[in-house]
């Protein structure tokens, strides 16, 4: 059973919590790929944040606590559309599909801020790991949470974040090795 704190200004609470819009933003985008799906991801995160304010234990992690709802709203979201069904819109298809270069030349926001912020071969490697190594290397590697505080997000064992980071680490070295040793090698045969 979750403990009330005490009251609280919701003014000081809700600029402690929009100083973590940004950062918040930005993982849905990872998490999402879709810059309209992580806007509703936040927002969401955002409202229940601010409806359960009073079950936050002032002291505490706020950003590792915003995680958690952002990361298991999303899960939940997930869960959902998977059981929902699937409306195709034939007409937008083909629109896409009639694009030069077909539906894979549509730039989405988070390519485009990838594009701009990261190495083209790690932003390569990245998207190839598969979801959970990437999520686990994302929120230890770019955002900095602790083991324990993944795990919480996650809702996983500690040892299976330590797990998925050292893999997907592993593997984003092995796939980084392999793109840029390519060219070194064909330079020394010419």
């Amino acid at each position: 059973m979750f403990r009330r704190g005490p009251p609280r200004d919701p003014d000081a609470f809700a600029s402690e919590v929009l100083e973590y819009l940004q950062p918040l933003h930005a993982t849905a985008m990872r998490l999402t790929r879709k810059r309209a799906d992580a806007e509703d991801l936040v927002q969401d995160t955002l409202v229940k944040a601010f409806r359960f304010a009073d079950r936050f234990e002032p002291g505490t992690n706020l950003k590792a606590w915003l995680y958690t709802i952002l990361h298991n709203t999303w899960r939940n979201a997930r869960r959902d559309a998977a059981r929902a069904t699937v409306d195709v819109d034939s007409e937008r298809v083909d629109e896409a599909a009639s694009l030069p270069g077909g539906p894979a030349a549509l730039e989405t926001p988070e390519r485009i801020l990838l594009r701009e912020t990261l190495d083209a071969d790690l932003q390569a490697a990245l998207d190839g790991l598969p979801e959970a190594f990437r999520q686990a290397v994302w929120l230890r590697d770019v955002e900095e949470f602790s083991y324990a505080e993944i795990a919480e997000m996650l809702g996983i064992p500690m040892g299976t974040v330590m797990s998925r980071i050292s893999r997907g680490r592993r593997q984003l070295f092995q796939q980084l090795t392999a793109t840029r040793s390519v060219p070194v090698e064909r330079a020394a045969v010419e």
